[in-house]
């Protein structure tokens, strides 16, 4: 499945804590069929010390699919990698960038920036064990460091040890009196500098991420010469936006997308896992955004946040909230 993990990489949605759990990826698959979905961030002491493999639970609809491992240990990730591989991830993702206390405490994350020698070791003992592709997603820099020079090296380190895809996000991360939400906005971006990676390291595979919020955005970078993007906020709060022609547009395939339809098929698999236990917020909560901006959404976002926690709520919940975006459309 390599192959269709870096055809996939052109465009992707972001890892997002809380966010891209399984039921959020379930419906981005169904708005399309080719972006490169990920998981969220998943550590590896978690996977080899907390035996919590329920943390790898997706479903075969859900490929082409990249599981992003936390962690700074070679050995430990190397395990966590064998165990991505076996649930039949298509990728395993490195993550260099998240800035947040928990991944500070536990060494990893983009304090790794510090450490390229180590995510390199990292890198080389994940490959030693998968044949799966491993990737990195990392920032430009941390704190003080100085991206055009701390950059190129981190690159020259990781292609050194057989990665040939990474994803960028284009600011600095502050580990130091930046909250994470603060580092997602304040460090200003530098898409140049991105680009200037691509023209130096013209073998590696290097997609850019941060602030990316509307596909012209993305086809501007692939135009000028980069191999993917990869959006995150905007793909979850307007997934039919982002998504619903990302196959035309972005991969030459398929059809657009109707957000009315989508529902509609996610209604099977609402009753499926209300069966198994989940309880409809779960799934709907990340529905939310799928007609933002568009006649009906606000009547839709509060029927779903209001009545998907009470007891017994389930797809007729969702039928209902769908009328006003149906009639709206109708009336238009």
């Amino acid at each position: 499945m390599k192959n269709n993990a870096q055809k996939a990489a052109r465009l992707s949605v972001a890892p997002m804590m809380d966010w891209t759990d399984r039921h959020c990826r379930y419906l981005h698959r169904l708005l399309s069929h080719e972006a490169l979905l990920y998981t969220e961030m998943v550590t590896s002491p978690a996977l080899v010390r907390g035996g919590a493999l329920h943390l790898l639970k997706h479903s075969q609809q859900e490929h082409p699919l990249a599981l992003q491992l936390g962690g700074s240990d070679p050995q430990e990730l190397a395990q966590a990698a064998q165990l991505g591989a076996e649930a039949g991830y298509d990728e395993i993702n490195l993550n260099c960038g998240c800035p947040s206390d928990r991944v500070q405490s536990g060494a990893f994350g983009a304090v790794l920036m510090q450490s390229p020698d180590l995510v390199a070791d990292c890198i080389a003992q994940m490959r030693s064990k998968v044949s799966v592709e491993i990737t990195v997603k990392c920032r430009i820099g941390v704190d003080e460091q100085e991206p055009r020079e701390i950059l190129p090296v981190f690159l020259e380190k990781i292609r050194a040890a057989g990665c040939q895809r990474v994803t960028i996000h284009a600011r600095k991360a502050w580990l130091k009196g930046l909250s994470p939400k603060e580092n997602r906005d304040i460090p200003p971006l530098d898409y140049e500098l991105v680009h200037e990676m691509k023209a130096a390291f013209s073998d590696m595979h290097i997609s850019l991420n941060g602030g990316v919020d509307s596909l012209d955005q993305a086809v501007e970078h692939l135009d000028r010469g980069l191999d993917g993007v990869m959006i995150g906020r905007a793909a979850y709060h307007q997934p039919a936006d982002i998504l619903s022609t990302a196959d035309m547009r972005i991969f030459g395939s398929g059809q657009l997308r109707d957000p009315v339809s989508v529902v509609h098929e996610m209604l099977p698999y609402i009753e499926a896992e209300l069966a198994n236990g989940a309880r409809l917020h779960q799934i709907s909560r990340h529905m939310l955004g799928l007609f933002a901006g568009r006649p009906g959404a606000r009547a839709w976002r509060r029927m779903l946040s209001e009545g998907a926690n009470r007891p017994g709520a389930g797809p007729e919940l969702v039928v209902q909230a769908l009328a006003p975006v149906i009639e709206a459309s109708a009336a238009a």
